[in-house]
């Protein structure tokens, strides 16, 4: 049931992305010669490096990103490949590496949380469909500001289905529960995880989809 409902979810997320992709594309004119690929390619590429104007906050910043989406990515394998390819439960090495990685994902998710939360509270020029029905004039947004409701939600998404993720394998760690409690934490985490590697796809999209935008 968890390898269909999983194989669902990230068939959905892929293809969202896909049609967003195709759409966006066409809407501004973008030509699929092979040049055109190859410096998109390109641009996509460099984003991992540390551009010169940032502050030592913001190259802090993309330090604990960059690691924590190298973690991300690590983790997505190393806990969703035994169960949608090999049709088994995660143990062996995979379990070592997926146990290694996930302290350090947490940390750095922690870290995030608490250097991106100023930035990602809602204010007004998130709500214009409730500024037009209490008939006030809309804020003013920033031109480059794309997404920004929908990266924001994103954002706390993933900061609140960190808790069921972390608490459900942490708890599952002490002697505090049956074996039906067990069961139970073992589906939380299942699902919590499906839940926020799909937001977290989701939010790093819109972020390199930014990026491509500005380049």
């Amino acid at each position: 049931m968890f390898c269909t409902i999983s194989i669902i979810v990230f068939l959905v997320v892929i293809g969202f992305i896909c049609a967003h992709c195709v759409v966006s594309a066409v809407v501004k004119g973008y030509r699929w010669r092979p040049i055109d690929i190859l410096r998109t390619l390109i641009h996509l590429f460099t984003l991992i490096f540390l551009q010169q104007k940032l502050t030592p906050v913001g190259v802090l910043r993309k330090l604990v990103y960059l690691l924590a989406l190298l973690c991300f990515v690590i983790l997505v394998i190393t806990g969703f490949y035994p169960v949608l390819v090999q049709g088994e439960h995660l143990s062996g090495y995979l379990l070592m590496v997926h146990a290694t990685f996930a302290p350090v994902f947490a940390g750095c998710l922690a870290v995030l949380a608490v250097m991106r939360a100023d930035n990602c509270k809602f204010d007004k020029t998130d709500w214009p469909w409730l500024q037009k029905l209490l008939r006030r004039a809309p804020v003013a947004r920033p031109a480059d500001a794309k997404y920004p409701l929908v990266r924001k939600i994103c954002f706390w998404l993933i900061v609140v289905l960190a808790l069921p993720v972390i608490l459900s394998i942490v708890l599952g760690m002490f002697p505090l529960f049956g074996t039906e409690g067990q069961e139970f934490l073992l589906n939380l985490h299942r699902y919590s995880t499906l839940l926020l590697a799909a937001v977290a796809i989701l939010h790093t999209y819109l972020i390199i989809r930014i990026q491509i935008d500005k380049g």
